[in-house]
């Protein structure tokens, strides 16, 4: 049954490997805190409301290299700005404390907020709390009471100071470990890659765990700013532009794997991976034994047409980041059904909270979000239980911190450590992010506008069921029939992609291949990516899993020849 099949709590409480989770951390604590101390020395700490929701911007592109980090917070950093700035201007227009009118308002502002950011969310492939986290930080500001025309600059200020000191901390970083998202995009590389080689039987060409490897690699050559490549040796090669590469050979050629002891292989990977991540040491030598695929040509050796062809291949690099980044182009339409189930889901939670007359309804609204802020309906089920499990710890959590009665500089240190905590937990687990999210937020309320604790409590608890049940509601109801559109019209361009390597391997356009062997990379991930969302619809892709199969071994097929072919040119 469909239902069934989608709404499967199963991988719900699973956890993620996840590297360099405390040094993110601790940056995000740091940018957090630094403009919360200067208000509490002034003694103004109930406006450190405002630069903690500014602050949040830290949480986007977190292991981006650090000019894409810096692009995306100058995007989003105002962005934030703009959700605190506009809110505290509707909450001095509607004043949705005075009345029923005000406050409806102020719900459809925050559907249409949800709505939007969960489309900007997903155009530009920002994954993690993302739009909750914008629509949070305008649905705080917009039920600010009291407010008046004269708040709202200083608190877009706050926004916009605690968003700059996030820019100025992520690119701080840049001098204390330069190399960060590089040798952390190598490292999940070489551990998708190892998960493969140790899979055995049937199991060893199934498609998700060759997927992952595939868009792993291809992650990792774009924070590299490179091409896939299977040449041996670059001349300007680093430790991890070699890794890579030994990385997408031993994904993509089958004549360069290791014949015997694929497992011993992978535990010299994983050694590998454990050298990277220790980001308190540089960069370490390639072990020696993961040498093999490079033995023909030492490094610094290469014949001078190989030198002119890495060159070349080098200086295609702002084109392939082009191309794998432009994997989902095209697909716009299918952005729409989940920007629209959010901003139902949204409304209406809102809406029912107000009729309710809970106080704090905006919980509702945000706690339904949280849900449909996920892939498809598969996914809204699992953060549904996510939700509920992890509100559940945190309310305890949040009462024993407020039963002590403690004063607002307390709150605020307090704050700052559950910042800290969720940055550290919630890439593993979004229930366990939520178990810290959710006294943060109570706590920001306690902050803005004292209230008794178990009110508080209680308003969280009905307002986040109330949420949870109209988000997953409203996923079932609203049907995504352009996710299976999106599955058939990658099998399609993936088709295309084969068929055109297919002609530059039979023309010998030896300069095409980079360019053809990374679109076909790109097609096979999206295709693999679009079905798997599909399948966790009620309408689900009308693929035949035998085509798809075929249709995914062909293009493997086809790197491996592109493989070869780079190694051995015709004349």
């Amino acid at each position: 049954m469909a239902v069934a099949r989608v709404l499967s709590p199963r991988g719900a409480l699973a956890l993620r490997t996840v590297d360099g989770a405390f040094s993110h951390a601790v940056q995000a604590a740091i940018a957090t805190a630094l403009p919360v101390l200067v208000l509490l020395l002034t003694g103004r700490a109930e406006y450190a409301v405002y630069t903690i929701l500014g602050s949040f911007s830290t949480t986007f592109g977190q292991n981006l290299p650090y000019p894409r980090r810096a692009r995306v917070l100058a995007v989003v950093g105002p962005a934030m700005t703009a959700c605190v700035g506009c809110g505290a201007a509707l909450a001095a227009w509607a004043r949705p404390w005075e009345g029923a009118a005000g406050a409806a308002a102020v719900v459809a502002a925050m559907a249409a907020v949800a709505g939007l950011a969960k489309f900007a969310c997903d155009a530009t492939r920002l994954g993690g709390l993302g739009a909750v986290l914008l629509l949070f930080s305008f649905a705080v500001a917009a039920n600010a009471h009291p407010s008046s025309y004269a708040d709202v600059l200083p608190r877009t200020v706050l926004a916009a100071t605690g968003a700059a000191v996030v820019w100025a901390v992520a690119m701080a970083g840049r001098f204390v470990h330069p190399d960060r998202p590089q040798r952390l995009a190598v490292a999940a590389a070489l551990r998708a890659v190892a998960e493969l080689l140790e899979a055995t039987g049937a199991e060893a060409e199934s498609r998700p765990v060759r997927n992952r490897a595939t868009a792993a690699v291809l992650q990792a050559y774009e924070s590299l700013g490179l091409m896939p490549s299977a040449a041996t040796g670059r001349v300007r090669g680093s430790v991890c532009v070699r890794l890579t590469d030994l990385s997408w050979s031993l994904l993509t050629d089958t004549a360069r794997r290791p014949p015997d002891g694929p497992a011993e292989v992978a535990r010299n990977l994983r050694r590998q991976v454990a050298l990277l991540v220790d980001l308190r040491r540089p960069v370490p030598a390639l072990l020696p034994e993961l040498l093999f695929p490079f033995g023909a040509v030492p490094t610094g050796t290469l014949p001078s047409s190989a030198k002119a062809g890495s060159e070349k291949a080098d200086l295609a690099a702002r084109r392939a980041a082009v191309l794998l980044r432009g994997r989902r182009h095209g697909h716009a339409a299918a952005l729409l059904v989940p920007a629209l189930r959010m901003t139902l889901g949204t409304g209406l939670a809102g809406a029912l909270a107000l009729a309710l007359g809970l106080g704090h309804g905006y919980w509702a609204a945000i706690s339904a979000a949280a849900v449909l802020h996920a892939v498809n309906v598969r996914t809204a089920a699992q953060r549904a239980v996510q939700r509920t499990v992890g509100t559940a710890a945190g309310l305890a959590l949040a009462l024993g911190v407020l039963a002590t009665a403690p004063s607002p500089t307390a709150l605020v240190l307090v704050i700052v450590l559950l910042e800290f905590l969720l940055e550290y937990v919630v890439a593993r687990n979004y229930g366990l992010g939520v178990v810290f999210l959710t006294p943060l937020a109570l706590l920001l309320a306690e902050l803005a506008a004292p209230e008794p604790a178990r009110s508080l409590v209680l308003e969280r608890a009905v307002g986040s069921v109330l949420g949870i049940a109209v988000g997953l509601c409203c996923a079932l109801l609203v049907v995504h029939d352009r996710a299976a559109v999106r599955a058939e019209r990658a099998m399609a361009v993936c088709v295309r992609a084969a068929e055109r390597a297919e002609r530059a391997l039979a023309k010998g356009r030896e300069a095409s291949l980079p360019i053809v062997r990374t679109r076909l990379a790109a097609a096979v991930v999206e295709l693999r990516e679009a079905d798997d969302a599909a399948a966790g619809e009620l309408w689900s892709a009308e693929i035949d899993p035998t085509e798809l199969t075929a249709v995914e071994q062909r293009a493997y097929h086809l790197l491996d020849r592109l493989s070869r072919r780079e190694r051995h040119p015709e004349p």
